[in-house]
């Protein structure tokens, strides 16, 4: 496999949600940048959200304004695998969230890329194994999960399929790191990972508890955000136990494990929102009710608080 010094170039699959965001991550250490898109269209409206995210980031003094020219001159839009995969020592993936879709695309890229260039997918479950199927190397393929939003969430988890070299594991771990993201790195694979798996975990009991009539959706998560979110912010679940006592976190789990929601199949409550075509915030109703002010007003509340986290850790700060 490249050694992480020999990377330079970056092939970049995808520039939508998730991959035009990759695609600053890796420009913004001086990486070029190969960013695909079937189409010209698709291409030029990931160019217009590089150029409103580096403006946010300058704004908020994350990047100077010579940063953010240099890396918008670094990514340069494709619309063919092949143009995408040019000198490439690295690949990410960020394409629909299919596992015939994914394959399709690995399979395609194979035939004109070395031996020795790491295939990393942004899947954010998918198996490894199951992508890697298909590939004559599969010794060469991980998953990087990325998080969204990819430019202010530092967080990538990194993990194996069956056949993954440590090698492989070792050089993206690396890799991530040098582009100023908190990798962590799964001892084996799983659905969902870990990250979703705690997300969903939580999403559930949320559900049940409104579902159940305890509380409103509101009080929901209202009780999350002034408690535990901003406590986990700090501490992680096993470190709070630690904290806590774990003689008191035994006792309260050995009377509240069995009450809890243990439902295996999707939420009901979420069934009927899609059955009638509430998606939430992209249809205007969901769990709530959503007005243009009102989710304008929560996407620049939460970006103000992800920049703000940012900028302790680029100056080193903790709490």
């Amino acid at each position: 496999m490249k050694h992480i010094t020999d990377i330079k170039t970056i092939c970049n699959l995808g520039c939508g949600t998730m991959g035009f965001g990759t695609a600053i991550a890796f420009a913004k250490t001086g990486y070029k940048v190969n960013m695909f898109g079937r189409r010209n269209t698709s291409i030029d409206r990931a160019m217009k959200n590089i150029r409103f995210t580096l403006d946010i980031m300058t704004k908020n003094k994350l990047l100077i304004p010579a940063e953010a020219e240099r890396v918008l001159n670094r990514i340069h839009g494709v619309t063919t695998l092949k143009d995408a995969v040019e000198n490439a020592d690295f690949v990410i993936e960020s394409v629909a969230e299919e596992l015939s879709v994914k394959q399709q695309v690995y399979q395609e890229i194979e035939k004109y890329i070395d031996k020795d260039v790491v295939f990393a997918t942004d899947s954010s479950g998918l198996s490894p194994t199951q992508i890697a199927a298909v590939l004559k190397h599969p010794e060469r393929f991980v998953v990087a999960h990325f998080w969204n939003p990819p430019h202010l969430i530092p967080l990538v988890e990194v993990v194996p399929g069956e056949k993954t070299s440590q090698e492989v594991v070792d050089i993206t771990w690396a890799l991530m790191e040098k582009i100023g993201k908190k990798p962590v790195s799964l001892l084996k694979e799983a659905p969902g990972f870990v990250g979703n798996r705690l997300q969903f975990a939580l999403l559930r009991e949320a559900l049940h508890c409104v579902q159940e009539g305890i509380a409103t959706a509101e009080a929901v998560d209202t009780i999350c955000k002034y408690s535990i979110g901003r406590r986990l912010s700090v501490t992680g679940p096993l470190e709070t136990a630690d904290l806590g006592g774990l003689d008191i976190f035994y006792n309260i789990s050995a009377y509240l494990n069995a009450d809890l929601a243990d439902d295996k199949e999707g939420s009901a409550i979420i069934k009927k929102c899609v059955d009638e075509g509430n998606l939430g915030a992209k249809t205007g109703t969901g769990l709530y009710q959503w007005h243009a002010d009102e989710l304008n007003a929560i996407k620049e509340r939460r970006e103000e608080i992800l920049i703000e986290w940012l900028q302790k850790d680029k100056h080193g700060e903790k709490f």
